[in-house]
């Protein structure tokens, strides 16, 4: 059956239906970057929130400012945007859900200023990101905005035709101000440390480069509220569905797979109203600083951990890591070794029970999760999801072999085949750089570690720290990945 508004009450059953009327509801969120984890997190929180008979004017207007974004906007066009939430796990705690919380899309390449005026307009009220780690333009080594992009300096020449975030937010706040529009909240849902504070950050320094008085009224009137955000949500495959329409018979163009799990603590700074989430899950604090330290150390920490290794070993699914007893065993080692001692106290969280969820996350057969989403933009992820740990190590004399073989097999790992002679190709946008990097094994330590915004200063400069990187990647290369773990995990602690 295919699904759109017409035949939803024809689909089977056990597929759960939105509970409000679609017509009822008005928009008062735009979301720039509509992907899978948007619909499997935001859309699904709101959609839970208007199926209570609460929150029917905060529907999401979806924004896309890529190229690649107009299939996703078509697919949900065709099907009057409403897309399964297809929820796989190793239980029959799982549900099939139809959401009908997004409710049009815009595409920066249709009209940029139709675009700006749907931002300025009164009725949105939140403006919500997911961009992925790499679109705040933020160097990783100095923490300072890159304004010499060019995208960036496009933005700045060209006010009204911009491409990036930056220049459509400060554009449509340009009108609000203009307009006497209170303005919006700006609220980032990637995944890196403090992402409230990289998107002021980020969004002021353009301002102040576009127009002073505007970057003063965004300082004083807009808000960027932290967040940690928390689903597994791999690639929608051909076999995702083929395997909803056989199981429950919906003919969907795009539906979003996810695991049982879901978790938003958000810090409650809004400048324009906000749904009431807390409602429907979502924890409200003062500081999500505890909460996003400790899931970016362990969650996507240890992600990092079994990816490339696991890659490098031929598997392709990181359940297929979680069935190696070997990754496992290395995996909670990185976890209560390297990454526990650095965290402070997390309200309501025992981290012990914390951490052996996350190994049953990751062990989830059904939702076949794709290591090669995980190893997507290494270059942007261990600044923020690995360094840091290794930092705090190198800076407290503790041993570091076990986060030196999470870089060595990256580096080995850019080198584009695996053990076992497959090529691959490395989805990252500076894959080349990264590629020549380790083009010359006599010279990756110096290469590698030295690319300061990857990897800062203190590495580099630890001859520790870099000893054990070239004893991991020697082994990986020649040894194998399997042979490495088990030498690795019979040192003493």
């Amino acid at each position: 059956m295919k699904l759109n508004k017409q035949n939803l009450t024809q689909l089977a059953p056990e597929v759960k239906l939105p509970a409000y009327t679609l017509a009822d509801t008005r928009q008062g969120i735009a979301h720039i970057g509509v992907g899978g984890f948007h619909r499997a997190h935001q859309a699904y929180y709101t959609d839970a929130l208007m199926n209570t008979g609460e929150g029917l004017d905060w529907s999401i207007c979806g924004v896309g400012l890529r190229s690649e974004d107009r299939k996703a906007r078509d697919d949900l066009a065709g099907q009057d945007y409403l897309f399964t939430l297809y929820e796989l796990g190793d239980t029959d705690d799982t549900e099939v859900r139809v959401i009908g919380s997004i409710s049009d899309m815009l595409l920066a390449e249709d009209s940029a200023q139709a675009l700006i005026d749907k931002l300025a307009s009164p009725e949105i009220r939140i403006v919500s990101l997911t961009i992925t780690e790499g679109g705040y333009c933020i160097d990783d080594s100095n923490g300072e905005f890159m304004a010499h992009l060019p995208q960036i300096q496009h933005d700045l020449a060209h006010p009204s035709s911009p491409k990036t975030v930056f220049g459509f937010i400060c554009a449509a706040l340009t009108q609000r101000r203009a307009a006497g529009i209170p303005a919006f909240t700006v609220m980032s849902c990637d995944n890196l440390p403090h992402n409230g504070a990289v998107t002021r950050k980020a969004l002021l320094a353009f301002a102040a480069l576009h127009n002073a008085e505007l970057h003063d009224w965004i300082k004083a009137h807009v808000s960027f509220p932290n967040a940690m955000v928390d689903r597994i949500t791999p690639m929608t495959s051909t076999a995702h569905r083929l395997q909803l329409h056989d199981e429950h018979g919906i003919d969907d163009a795009w539906p979003v797979v996810c695991e049982p799990f879901v978790q938003w603590v958000l810090e409650d700074k809004f400048v324009n109203g906000r749904p009431a989430w807390e409602k429907v899950g979502v924890q409200f604090t003062d500081d999500v600083t505890p909460y996003e330290e400790m899931k970016i150390g362990l969650l996507n920490g240890s992600h990092l951990a079994l990816t490339y290794l696991g890659f490098l070993k031929g598997y392709r699914f990181v359940h297929e890591t979680m069935n190696d007893p070997l990754f496992v065993a290395y995996m909670r080692a990185y976890m209560d070794l390297d990454v526990t001692p650095n965290l402070a106290p997390v309200p309501g969280i025992d981290l012990t029970d914390y951490k052996q969820t996350l190994v049953d996350r990751f062990s989830n057969q059904a939702i076949a999760d794709q290591l090669e989403r995980v190893c997507s933009d290494g270059s942007s992820k261990f600044p923020k999801f690995t360094v840091p740990t290794i930092n705090r190590l190198i800076a407290d004399g503790r041993e570091t072999e076990r986060a030196a073989l999470v870089v060595a097999a990256w580096a080995l790992y850019l080198k584009g085949v695996d053990e076992n002679g497959v090529s691959y190709t490395i989805p990252d946008p500076r894959a080349e750089f990264c590629q020549g990097l380790v083009s010359d094994d006599a010279l990756i330590s110096q290469r590698l570690l030295a690319v300061e915004e990857i990897f800062g200063t203190a590495i580099p400069n630890s001859p520790e720290f870099v000893a054990a990187f070239e004893r991991c990647y020697g082994s990986l290369r020649d040894n194998g990945v399997t042979t490495t773990l088990k030498h690795l995990l019979k040192k003493p602690v």
